[in-house]
């Protein structure tokens, strides 16, 4: 078992169950009112922050630095940003649709409220990225941000949960 130490915020930020919730308000809340599966909501988490990964004039700098093995994360993210869902779920900033192509998560009616109050530098270029994305990934499909995610970050990666595409971006 892990002490309380080890798993501080404080001591491993990026990996904490808290920030990576906040990540994924801020994504979902741009992404509003579309709702997403837990696989979108893995790539998106990695988007965010890597969005020098996706090329292009308009692309907005990386927040976190650009690690050579950066996409290994999206194998061991899963877990993490479906804890961080839950937990967001928990005090009522995300709302959670059990449908028939499964789970799916939306920003609450609660979000926008909470998110106007995170204005350090790092949440409001979050909220840009996020916003950017939304934007650009807005008129995709499924099929289409799998594409994507496997031309710039890699098909390894994309297909994390091997056999399952992800419905929750789809029109």
């Amino acid at each position: 078992m892990a002490s309380l130490e080890e798993s501080s915020p404080s001591r491993h930020p990026f990996n904490s169950t808290l920030e990576t919730g906040i990540r994924a308000l801020v994504v979902l809340e741009a992404f509003y009112p579309r709702q997403c599966d837990l696989m979108a909501m893995t790539w998106l988490d990695h988007l965010v922050v890597h969005t020098g990964d996706l090329d292009g004039e308009d692309v907005p700098e990386s927040l976190h630095p650009d690690l050579p093995n950066r996409a290994g994360e999206l194998l061991v993210r899963r877990q993490l940003v479906e804890r961080s869902l839950r937990m967001m779920q928990q005090v009522h900033l995300v709302d959670v649709f059990d449908t028939e192509i499964g789970v799916l998560f939306c920003a609450s009616q609660e979000a926008p409220s909470y998110l106007d109050l995170l204005q350090t530098p790092y949440s409001l270029a979050l909220k840009a990225r996020a916003k950017w994305m939304a934007d650009r990934f807005s008129g995709l499909s499924t099929a289409q941000m799998r594409e994507l995610v496997e031309e710039k970050i890699g098909r390894w990666t994309a297909e994390f949960r091997s056999g399952q595409i992800p419905t929750g971006l789809s029109r």
